[in-house]
């Protein structure tokens, strides 16, 4: 089993994977940092003197070599499922799971940290929720590929048993 927890920054993708893998004994996996292993350098960094266009590169190399992994949770970037066919290679190498939350919701989980994320360094706050509503639209043809799709508010640690129910072949 490989899970690929999807969603824009601040629906909870790190926070919930976490938990879930801890509790059913799976190998959690922030591709973020393996992305930040692999170069040797933040993913700010990468951005700032790489540029966008090479950090998604890195993060398809990178998404693509989890299929060496089984019973794990990867959370991804926010922007993973839009680049290089990813949510089409994602959805044939296990299940995905749109971690969903408003514009509004995710504002507020993400403002106080908004200066650390690349894509909102330039961004002041009374820009921010424009910005997120923009992308949210940007991605959501993306997004809604996803085998299941979740409400961020409405996640639990029980959460995780509902997606691997959803997913077990009848018997």
């Amino acid at each position: 089993m490989r899970i690929f927890l999807i969603g824009f920054m601040g629906t909870g993708k790190s926070h919930w994977g976490k938990i879930w893998a801890s509790q059913h004994n799976l190998k959690f996996i922030d591709l973020d940092i393996e992305i930040e292993k692999k170069t040797g350098l933040s993913v700010e960094a990468i951005f700032e003197k790489k540029g966008e266009d090479f950090f998604r590169e890195v993060e398809a190399d990178t998404l693509k070599e989890m299929d060496q992994y089984e019973n794990c949770i990867i959370a991804c970037g926010g922007g993973t499922p839009c680049f290089k066919n990813n949510m089409d290679w994602m959805n044939e190498n296990g299940i995905t799971v749109l971690l969903n939350s408003t514009p509004s919701r995710i504002l507020e989980n993400i403002i106080n940290d908004h200066k650390e994320r690349p894509l909102l360094k330039k961004i002041n706050k009374g820009e921010l929720l424009f910005f997120i509503e923009m992308q949210l639209k940007e991605r959501i043809d993306f997004y809604n590929k996803a085998n299941v799709q979740i409400q961020s508010f409405e996640l639990s640690s029980n959460s995780i048993n509902t997606i691997i129910n959803i997913n077990q072949p009848v018997k």
